[in-house]
């Protein structure tokens, strides 16, 4: 499908907080303006939205949905994306640390009310992210994306080498509560966690701590371990990490659980307690 930009500047309601810019991106078909698609919310690394991230949202829009990609850093700059050298990355890491959880929290929820609300948003709303947006995707569902999966409004979450959720590293003070969140079973859509064997941001124990807090809450949680580093799906500046195969295969699986949960109305979940059979 082709696909439009835009952009909204949304207040916020925390003391001292400033407009956060959420960029647009949404499917166009020639004639039929009222058409309704499903809402996905694309959260950033620390370097803003970022070309490789408003291609990738831009992927997503083209399948069919329409995508909210949020400017991470409004309290601090302007929502141009901060460069990825040396000290666009120092800042970046800087600003993770600095801004608080509740203002995270607060980016994640106006994301989503926004599509809530956009003319052509069916009100079906899924969340992905990677690296930092990877976290912030949890609460919807990721640590942005980690947080998008606490809200009840998303109905799924794919977050894509999420940082800082085993060692609660995020926001003011390196102390959020995202796995706490989690044993609290706050999280009740369908979960995509993918991390690369190689990722030295996220070790060994912390995926395992990770991967075994989902199990022991029951979260209906894919957990997906592949061969690759960090930032494996940045097409620019990836310092010799990006696997274009790679990522085209987990994109589709991305697609895969987007079109079954919010591509599709199914009405609500009814649980007859069915026992799988074991047959061969």
């Amino acid at each position: 499908m082709l696909i439009t930009k835009t952009h909204h500047d949304v207040p916020s309601k925390l003391d001292n907080g400033k407009p956060i810019r959420i960029f647009v991106i949404a499917p166009v078909v020639p004639n039929y303006p009222q058409a309704k698609f499903p809402g996905v919310v694309c959260f950033s690394e620390i370097y803003q939205v970022t070309g490789p991230v408003e291609r990738f949202a831009g992927q997503i829009a083209s399948h069919g949905y329409v995508v909210a990609c949020p400017s991470t850093y409004h309290e601090f700059e302007s929502p141009d994306p901060i460069p990825y050298d040396t000290e666009g990355t120092d800042r970046g890491n800087r600003y993770k640390i600095e801004k608080t959880v509740a203002a995270y929290d607060e980016d994640a929820t106006l994301s989503v009310d926004l599509l809530a609300s956009h003319p052509n948003c069916n009100g079906r709303i899924a969340a992905t992210g990677m690296c930092l947006g990877g976290h912030l995707t949890l609460p919807l569902n990721g640590w942005s994306i980690f947080q998008a999966a606490f809200d009840p409004r998303v109905l799924s979450s794919v977050c894509f080498f999420a940082t800082d959720i085993h060692n609660a590293a995020l926001g003011q003070g390196k102390n959020d509560d995202s796995l706490e969140r989690v044993r609290k079973s706050e999280i009740k859509g369908e979960l995509v966690m993918i991390f690369g064997k190689q990722d030295t941001h996220v070790p060994r124990a912390g995926r395992d701590l990770i991967r075994n807090t989902l199990e022991d809450a029951n979260v209906a949680c894919s957990f997906l371990e592949v061969q690759a580093q960090h930032a494996f799906i940045r097409d620019e500046s990836s310092k010799g990490r990006w696997d274009a195969a790679l990522t085209r295969s987990l994109f589709t699986f991305m697609l895969e659980v987007f079109e079954r949960t919010v591509g599709r109305d199914f009405g609500p979940r009814v649980d007859k307690g069915d026992k799988i059979e074991h047959v061969c």
